[in-house]
């Protein structure tokens, strides 16, 4: 579709999820016009019906291009790529797309699911004492070799996607932006976070970013005191929690019903959702 044709998109979105904020830049860079909201009932696993027609696991972020919806964070920079071919956001040589989807692989699994770990932990209180020592530990020392990987990534450019900001970028930036540990002072990728942070679609994104985390915070216990809201362990958010030490949230959570995990759940998480 070219920009002649340009319409109006809409983002079901949350200013928080590094996902949906992962899309907002992109649209941004692309200079695609969108308007985005946050579905009611979002975390509670509940079917919303401005959402769940569109993705049946009732997720953020989904894109809504006319009568079509694009859900899952990768799927949906790979539509904007095909669909909105002006302003290109990957490399055009194969090998160098390859390593840009390492990237986002990795960011988008192994590194989403530390930060979600500690948001568990020190915002929503799931951990307690050795526990939560034990687990923070482990945060620091798995984000301190995944930014190892990264900056090897990176080497001697100035952006992951090369001389220009692109593809690469757009998928460290939201998850490195929240990170549990930042890398240390002028670092390669210390130079390149403050780099990006100029950059204005990257700048708009992380404020309201901010904005939202206000909020997000004053959530406090919402999710560990029977308030109807229940946090999704993903695969990879389940391991991390596993491996690390955490195994006991994750029982606590399933028997407190604050836990749930993808689309279709299984019996026995609904049933206990509805005690």
């Amino acid at each position: 579709m070219s920009s002649s044709n340009k319409q109006k998109l809409f983002l079901h979105n949350h200013p928080v999820s590094s996902y949906a904020q992962k899309v907002r830049i992109a649209l941004r860079e692309k200079g695609l016009e969108f308007d985005f909201a946050t579905p009611q009932a979002l975390g509670s696993g509940a079917a919303d019906p401005s959402l769940s027609a569109q993705n049946p696991r009732l997720e953020v972020p989904t894109l809504v291009d006319g009568d079509f919806a694009v859900f899952d964070s990768t799927i949906i920079l790979q539509y904007l790529e095909d669909a909105y071919p002006e302003n290109p956001l990957l490399p055009k040589d194969a090998k160098e797309k390859v390593r840009v989807r390492h990237v986002e692989e990795i960011c988008d699994t192994t590194y989403e699911a530390i930060n979600w770990a500690f948001g568990e932990v020190n915002v929503f209180g799931r951990a307690e004492g050795e526990e939560k020592e034990k687990l923070q530990a482990e945060m620091k020392r798995q984000t301190i070799e995944i930014q190892t990987w990264l900056e090897a990534q990176l080497g001697d450019r100035p952006y992951f996607d090369g001389e220009t900001f692109g593809y690469g970028d757009i998928c460290v930036a939201p998850i490195y932006n929240r990170s549990v540990v930042k890398a240390p002072a002028d670092s390669k990728l210390d130079l390149w976070y403050q780099r990006i942070k100029q950059r204005e679609s990257v700048k708009k994104t992380f404020g309201e970013f901010e904005e939202g985390l206000k909020a997000f915070k004053a959530m406090g216990g919402a999710f560990t005191k029977g308030k109807g809201l229940r946090r999704e362990y993903r695969d990879y958010r389940l391991e991390f929690m596993v491996k690390s030490g955490g195994l006991g949230v994750v029982r606590k959570g399933i028997e407190e019903g604050t836990v749930r995990f993808g689309w279709p759940e299984g019996g026995p998480a609904r049933e206990k959702s509805s005690l």
